[in-house]
This record gives structure tokens, sequence and C-alpha cells, in this order.
């Protein structure tokens, strides 16, 4: 294994110095805490969202900080949920008075520390919380690290639009609304090539043979829906769309399409499958109205890729153009 670090137990303490370093002005630290927040936190009068899980996945949660997205997130040890007191001290850095929202991928120890969080909060009379969690994967149910779906690639469109909304001043209960709906109209799927390397452990987090892939991995190694002989990527491309348009109605409104690296694939691969991707949606009836191609909810160095599809609509789309000014998302800003 080769890594750029200096201690393989400090990654993440020293990862989160460069963020610091890299986005001064824009962003801010908590290091006791490991919580990256808006360096304008707290905004007032503006509902906050907070999100975080392990680290080694990024640009999510970190990376997307800032105007337009989240006000802050919580980065656990890799693939490891962070803890009650690391999301309570979230909420009380962006707590502006109208409340926070809590974005939180379908993971078991996810969902029970954000919880634990927002019981602590109302205990000693603290922010208003609501939760949303994303569950979108269509791979398997009930794996590894979960109870129901996995929350995957929807989780950064969620963040993205129901960001919007709390930027134009919504109420708790209207941006919390909006999430779960984006979470109801979002499907995933995902394919992994290799393995991924914590760097702690030193060793692949579990063995893939050179002539066979994963087709639905989850995004800390999980096993899929099934392992199979290496293919094309137009065959890869069906063993994605397939699974995911089988689930839930893609037609008759515009979609929003995310086609994301795992961390380990070059972005000319990326392209490539969804040149791949796009011809299919196309056969379904399904009318593509925007497009995110790179590395978004990555699992470490893993090569492979995810489908995400959001079966959208004017509010949803609109929201998704609004100005964005994070490290992982920036547009009209």
């Amino acid at each position: 294994m080769k890594k750029f670090v200096n201690d393989p137990q400090h990654v993440v303490a020293d990862a989160l110095v460069g963020v610091e370093a890299a986005h001064q002005g824009r962003l801010r630290v908590d290091h006791r805490h490991r919580v990256v927040y808006r360096a304008d936190a707290p905004v007032r009068g503006k509902v906050a969202l907070v999100s975080g899980g392990g680290s080694g996945h990024e640009p999510l949660h970190g990376g997307y900080v800032g105007p337009g997205m989240l006000d802050a997130a919580c980065a656990g040890e890799v693939f490891t949920s962070p803890t009650p007191d690391q999301v309570l001290a979230a909420d009380r850095l962006v707590d502006g008075g109208a409340g926070v929202l809590h974005v939180v991928k379908n993971y078991t120890g996810d969902v029970m520390n954000f919880e634990m969080a927002a019981e602590l909060a109302a205990a000693e009379d603290g922010p208003e919380v609501a939760t949303v969690v994303t569950d979108d994967d269509v791979a398997v149910e009930d794996s590894l690290y979960t109870a129901g779906r996995r929350g995957v690639g929807v989780t950064v469109l969620l963040e993205k639009i129901a960001g919007a909304a709390a930027d134009e001043g919504r109420d708790l209960v209207a941006v919390t609304d909006l999430a779960r709906r984006v979470n109801d109209q979002g499907r995933s799927m995902g394919v992994a090539l290799t393995s991924c390397t914590v760097p702690a452990v030193g060793t692949p987090t579990f063995d893939l043979p050179e002539d066979q892939m994963e087709v639905g991995v989850g995004i800390h190694g999980e096993p899929g829906r099934y392992r199979r002989p290496m293919g094309t990527a137009a065959e890869i491309a069906e063993q994605l769309v397939a699974p995911v348009t089988e689930d839930l109605d893609f037609t008759g409104a515009p979609v929003i399409v995310m086609l994301g690296g795992m961390g380990g694939t070059p972005l000319l691969e990326l392209y490539l499958m969804y040149g791949q991707v796009a011809p299919l949606l196309a056969a379904r009836g399904i009318a593509v109205a925007r497009t995110l191609v790179g590395n978004h909810i990555t699992s470490l160095d893993m090569a492979g890729c995810s489908l995400t599809l959001l079966r959208a609509d004017d509010e949803m789309l609109r929201l998704w153009d609004a100005p964005v000014d994070t490290p992982g998302l920036r547009w009209g800003a």
C-alpha cells in the first residue's frame, strides 16, 4: 500500500488541517469535534443543514459545506459514524434560530448517533431538530451496515436542493418535507472493479479477482447483488440502468442524473460510462434535464462507478440550478 500519510491513525485529523488551510475565509474547522462549517455560520433566521458520516467518501460531506448546501459536516473516522457529541457540536455551531435539519445516510451507526444528538439537543433546550434519512440504493435490503436500503448518491442531490431551499428562507417543516420528497424520488446502483484500502488497515477491504466485478457494491465495500465476470462498459451500463429504472418510473418528468466515480476511476472512463448510460435512458423514454459526472460520493481508492437518478419537477430543477459555493460543487456564485 502506498498512501500520502504521516500516521495512518491520524489521517482524518491531518486531512482536516488541509481542508481549513485550502479554504480559508470560506470554511472553518472545529478540530476538537472534527466539524467542518461555514465561515459565516451561524446564519441568523436560516434553517441549518447538518450532515456527516465516516470519512473516505470525499467530497461528501465536508466538500459540500457552504452557501447553497450544508452549514456543517461531521467527519467520522474512515468508514466510521460520527459520534453524537460531534453532531451536537455541529448543531450548536450553525444554529441560526430557525432549526436544524439532519441529513443522514441510512447506515445503522449514522442513524443512531444523529438520533442521539437530536435527543441531547432537545434535553438541553437546544435547537429544534428534524431528520431526513436517505435510502436510495436499490442493490440490496438489510445489508451488513443497514436496516433497509443504504443511503448513497441521492444524498448529494438532496443536500444541494434542500440547501438552496434553506437559503431561500423556507422554514424547517418546508425544507424537511422537500428533502424527504427528493429522497423518495431518487434511486441509485453501483458497481466495483476493485476493493478499497482503509489506511489504518493497510490491506484491501475485500478480495475481488482481476476478472470479476461486484454489482451493487456499497460505499464501504459491502457486498452487492452478485459478483460476475468483468464486462464491457456497455454491459456494465445496462446492469446499472436496468435495476434503477425497474424500481421507479422515471418517465414523464425531468430527471437529474449523477454518474459518480468511487474514487479510483479516471474521469475519462466516467464520461465513457455516461456515454453508454445516456442512450439506455433515452431508449426507456427518460428525459434527462441535468447531469453531474465525476467523483461526488466515493469509497477511498475503489475503482468503480454508481448511477443515481432523481425524478425531479420544476421546483427541484430551479433549486438545483440555484447558486452554490462549496469545494465540491460551485456554480452561479
